[in-house]
C-alpha cells in the first residue's frame, strides 16, 4: 500500500519559526548541562525533540496520505536516510579515528564497536546493556553516548510508518484521504501513550538505566508529537489570544522543567519527563493556525534561536565527543571550557554548511525531481508544519508559483522588467522550498501557457517514480553550493588555527603531542628491605613525566580486567565454592590461612597464592568470597547481577568450610568505601567495620584475625590514561574514607586483640597514589590490583604478617 509519488514541496507552508526556536532551546540545554552540569534537569531537553519528531514526521504522513491516499515508505526512508545519515557518518567517522590517536586500546576499541551499534541503530540498546549512567557526562566512558536518541528515533520510524500503511489499508479507499485515516492515526498514537507510558511507569521503577534508553519507555514521547499532529483542524480553531498564552506558557515551562529536574533524585522518564513533554506540547499547540512567525514569541522565534534551531542537529552530534575528549586532553578550568566551546562551534558550523545542509537538499536518493520533502528529525531544521491542514488534497503535480517563470535564487526582479529565462525546475533543485514561499508575490503572475508547461513537465516526472536524478539536477547542486563549500572550508582551517592558538596561549604549547615510551623505572633499594625498595619504585613513579613502558601494558589489564585472577571463580556469584580449586600451596601444609572478603580479596588472591606456594609446605591458602558482597553481619547494597541473592548463602557456606577445617589465620578484605543497607539505612565507617568483625567473629578465630586493607582508590584509567596524557592525570591522593575506614578497622581490631594491616607501603607514597610502579600497573581500574602486581607485592605483604607475629 505504498506509493513513490511524493507531495510537491512547493504545497508545504513557510517554516515554523517557534519549532525552530523550541529546538534551540532544548539542544542548548544539552550541550550545558553535558559541558558544566547546568541546568541540572537539561538533559530533558532530548524529550522535547522526541515531541517535535513525532508531530513534525506524523504531520508530514498525514498530508501525503490526504494529497494521495497512500503513504510511500521507499520516499519515507529515502528522505530519513538523506537527512540523518552524512552528517551521523562523518561524526562517527571522525570520533573513532580522533578515539584511537586519543584513547587507550581499550577505549578506543569500545569506541569503535558504539560506533557500530549507532550506525546500526541500537545505541540505546547497547548502553543499556552496559548501564551506562547518562546524566555524569565527566564519567563517559564513550563519546558516542548521546546517539542512544537517535537510535530511539529511527527504531520509533521504523515501525510508525509501516504501521499507519497497514491500518490505513483496512480503509476504504475514498476514505483513506479523508478524517477518517486522520482518527486511525489519532487512535494508534494514543494507544502508544497508553502503553509505553504506563511500561515506562513500571520499568522506571525496577530498572532506571534501561528505561532511559529504551525505545518502549520513550515510544510515548513521540506518539504525544504524533497526536498533535492529529489535532491540528481541532488546534487550528483555538482563538488567537489563548494560543499565544499557550505558547509563553509553554516556553515558560520547558525552561522551568530544565531547572526543577533532578535525575539523582527523581524518577526518570517517569513520571518526570511528562513535564518537558507537556510544556513543548503547549509551545506546538500554540503555534497551530497562526503566522509561522510568531512575532509575540520573541525569545524563540528572533533570528539567533531559530539559526540556532537550524543547526540544532550538527550541534547535538559534535556537542559530545568534544566534551569527552577534552576531559582527556585539557585539565578542568575555564579557560578548558572557552576552548572546548570554541571547538563545538567550529565543528557545528561546519559540519552543518559542508556536510548536512548540502546533502539533505542534493538530488541523492530522490526518486523524482519533485521529491523533495524533508523529513526532519528530532534535532534537526525544518520545522514545516501546516497552518492548517486540509481534511483531503487534490493530487496535483504544482502549485502554481508565485514568482515569475524562470526565477532563480539570486535573481533581481523589478515592476515590469521581464526576468531571465531558466529551467523549469530551478526553483525546486537549486533553492530550498522555505526560501522560495518566504518572498512576498510579484505584482506580474506568471504567464499560463508558461505554468501550463511546468505542471506538465512536473506530472510526466511524477509519472515515473523510478527515474532517478538528472545530471542537470546535480550540476544545479553543485553551482548552488560551491561557493558555500569554498566558505565553509576556509571557515573549518580559520576555526581549527583559531582553537590551537588558543590552545598554545593558554597552556603554552599544543596539548597533543606524541610521548615516546621511555624505559620503566628501575630503582637501586636494600635487597632486605621490601617495603623500601617499593616505596621508591613508587616515589620514581610519581615523578615520572612520561608513560613507561610497562609489562603487561595498562591496555592488557584494562583488557583483561579480574579474568587473568587465577582465583576469579571462587568469587564468582554463577559458581559454588570447591575447595580444592580455591586452595593454593601444598595440599598437606600443616597451617591453614583463609582470605575472605568482597573483589578486594580477590584482587589480593594472587599475592596469597604465591605466598603459600613460596612457604616451604608450612601453608596452604583457601581464597574464598564473593565480589560485590561485604562480608559484614548486614546485607550491603550492591547492584551487581546476581551479587544480592548469591551473597547470604556464600557467607553461610564459608562459615561451614572453616568450621570443617579451622583457619590458623583469616584475612579478611572488604572494599573501603561507604554503603547502606538493602532497605537504605545508611552505613558509616565504623558501622561497616563493626559489621565485619561480627561476621568474621563466628569464624572462631579470635586472635588470629587480620584486616587488610585495599589500595586506595586510584585514577579512572579508561579517562586519565591515554598515549597523549601524562603520569600525573592517573596520580591521585588518598581520599578521607579510606583514611576513615582504616582509623576503624585498627580500632576494631585492637578491641579483640586482632591485627590490621594498611596498604599504603605498597600502593602510595607520601599520600601520593600512581598508576604503576616497578615497571607494571598497579590497578586495573581504579580499586584492584593487577595480578602482576599483587605477586609483586608478596614481600611486602610476607613482612607486614610475619610482624604480627601470626606467620
Amino acid at each position: 500500500m505504498t506509493s513513490h509519488t511524493s507531495t510537491s514541496s512547493s504545497s508545504r507552508t513557510p517554516v515554523r519559526r517557534d519549532l525552530q526556536g523550541l529546538r534551540a532551546l532544548a539542544v542548548v540545554a544539552v550541550v550545558l548541562a553535558h559541558l558544566i552540569g547546568w541546568p541540572r534537569g537539561g538533559f530533558a531537553g532530548v524529550d522535547v525533540f522526541f515531541v517535535i519528531s513525532g508531530f513534525l514526521i506524523t504531520g508530514l504522513l498525514l498530508r501525503e496520505l490526504a494529497a494521495t491516499g497512500r503513504i510511500s515508505l521507499r520516499d519515507f526512508f529515502a528522505r530519513r536516510v538523506r537527512r540523518i545519515l552524512p552528517a551521523a557518518v562523518v561524526v562517527l567517522a571522525a570520533v573513532v579515528i580522533v578515539a584511537f590517536v586519543v584513547f587507550n586500546r581499550t577505549r578506543a576499541d569500545r569506541t569503535l564497536f558504539d560506533a557500530l551499534a549507532a550506525l546500526a541503530l541500537v545505541a540505546n540498546w547497547r548502553f543499556a546493556a552496559e548501564g551506562t549512567d547518562y546524566f555524569h557526562a565527566a564519567d563517559a566512558v564513550s563519546p558516542l553516548q548521546h546517539l542512544w536518541t537517535l537510535s530511539v528515533e529511527e527504531q520509533f520510524y521504523l515501525v510508525w510508518p509501516a504501521l499507519l500503511v497497514l491500518l490505513v489499508l483496512f480503509l476504504p479507499v475514498a476514505a483513506r484521504r479523508t478524517g477518517a485515516a486522520r482518527a486511525v492515526v489519532g487512535v494508534a498514537a494514543a494507544a502508544i501513550v497508553v502503553v509505553s507510558g504506563g511500561w515506562a511507569m513500571v520499568q522506571t521503577a525496577g530498572d532506571p538505566t534501561v528505561a532511559y534508553f529504551s525505545t518502549a519507555t520513550r515510544a510515548w514521547e513521540l506518539a504525544i508529537g504524533a497526536l498533535l499532529a492529529v489535532a491540528v483542524p481541532a488546534l487550528a480553531r483555538i482563538p488567537a489570544a489563548v494560543r499565544w498564552m499557550l505558547g509563553w506558557f509553554g516556553a515558560a515551562g520547558v525552561v522551568w522543567s530544565f531547572l526543577i529536574v533532578d535525575p539523582d533524585t527523581m524518577p526518570f522518564p517517569a513520571p518526570w519527563a511528562a513535564l518537558p513533554v507537556a510544556a513543548a506540547v503547549l509551545v506546538i499547540a500554540g503555534g497551530v493556525g497562526g503566522d509561522p512567525r510568531q512575532r509575540h514569541l520573541f525569545p524563540l522565534t528572533n533570528p539567533v534561536s531559530v539559526f540556532v534551531g537550524d543547526i540544532s542537529y550538527s550541534l547535538y552530534l559534535w556537542h559530545f565527543p568534544v566534551i569527552v575528549f577534552a576531559a582527556v586532553l585539557l585539565p578542568v578550568g575555564a579557560e578548558s571550557t572557552l576552548i572546548v566551546v570554541t571547538t563545538i562551534v567550529v565543528l557545528t558550523a561546519s559540519g552543518y554548511f559542508l556536510v548536512e545542509q548540502p546533502l539533505h537538499r542534493s538530488p541523492w536518493l530522490r526518486g523524482t525531481a519533485a521529491d523533495a520533502a524533508p523529513a526532519p528529525s528530532a534535532v534537526e531544521p525544518d520545522a514545516v508544519s501546516p497552518a492548517v491542514e486540509p481534511e483531503a488534497a487534490p493530487v496535483i503535480a504544482r502549485l502554481p508559483s508565485t514568482r515569475p517563470e524562470g526565477w532563480t535564487p539570486g535573481t533581481r526582479y523589478y515592476p515590469g522588467s521581464r526576468p531571465r529565462p531558466a529551467a523549469p525546475l530551478a526553483i525546486e533543485s537549486g533553492a530550498s522550498p522555505e526560501a522560495h514561499l518566504a518572498r512576498p508575490p510579484i505584482a506580474e503572475p506568471p504567464r499560463a501557457s508558461e505554468t501550463v508547461a511546468r505542471a506538465v513537465v512536473a506530472a510526466s516526472a511524477s509519472s515515473d517514480p523510478g527515474t532517478p536524478p538528472t545530471s542537470s539536477a546535480w550540476a544545479q547542486w553543485r553551482a548552488r553550493f560551491r561557493p558555500q563549500f569554498g566558505l565553509g572550508a576556509a571557515g573549518l582551517a580559520i576555526g581549527a588555527g583559531v582553537v590551537v592558538l588558543m590552545t598554545m596561549v593558554t597552556f603554552g604549547s599544543p596539548t597533543i603531542a606524541p610521548i615516546a615510551p621511555v624505559p620503566a623505572d628501575t630503582v637501586a633499594a636494600p635487597a632486605d628491605d621490601p617495603v623500601a625498595t617499593v616505596q621508591a619504585e613508587l616515589a620514581a613513579a610519581v615523578s615520572a613525566t612520561q608513560w613507561p613502558a610497562l609489562r603487561p601494558s595498562l591496555d592488557e589489564v584494562m583488557q583483561r580486567s579480574s579474568s587473568a585472577n587465577p582465583a576469579r571463580d571462587c568469587f564468582s556469584p554463577d559458581s559454588g565454592i570447591e575447595l580444592g580449586r580455591c586452595t593454593w600451596g601444598d595440599g598437606g601444609a600443616p597451617r591453614h590461612m583463609y582470605l575472605v572478603g568482597d573483589s578486594s580479596a580477590m584482587a589480593y588472591a594472587p599475592a596469597f597464592k604465591k605466598l603459600a606456594e613460596e612457604s616451604g609446605g608450612q601453608w596452604r591458602v583457601t581464597t574464598v568470597g564473593l565480589y560485590g558482597c561485604r562480608f559484614t553481619d548486614v546485607l550491603v547494597q550492591n547492584d551487581g547481577a546476581g551479587v544480592m541473592a548469591a551473597c547470604p548463602q556464600r557467607k553461610v557456606d564459608v562459615r561451614a568450610m572453616i568450621a570443617a577445617d579451622p583457619a590458623d589465620l583469616v584475612v579478611v578484605s572488604n572494599a573501603y568505601t561507604l554503603a547502606h543497607t538493602i532497605d537504605g539505612r545508611n552505613l558509616s565507617a565504623g558501622d561497616l567495620l563493626r559489621a565485619s568483625r561480627a561476621e568474621v567473629g563466628a569464624y572462631g578465630a579470635a586472635g588470629r584475625t587480620v584486616y587488610l586493607a585495599p589500595p586506595p582508590r586510584g585514577g579512572d584509567l579508561s579517562r586519565c590514561y591515554s598515549p597523549l596524557s601524562a603520569p600525573a592525570n592517573c596520580t591521585t591522593a588518598v581520599d578521607p574514607t579510606w583514611n576513615d575506614m582504616q582509623a576503624a578497622a585498627e580500632a576494631v581490631a585492637a578491641e579483640t586483640g586482632d591485627h590490621a594491616i594498611a596498604s599504603l607501603d605498597f600502593s602510595c607514597v607520601d599520600g601520593v597514589c600512581p598508576a604503576f610502579a616497578g615497571g607494571m600497573p598497579i590497578r586495573y581500574d581504579e580499586s584492584h590490583l593487577t595480578v602482576a602486581y599483587a605477586e609483586h607485592i608478596v614481600p611486602v605483604l610476607r613482612a607486614d604478617l610475619s610482624a604480627t607475629g601470626l606467620f
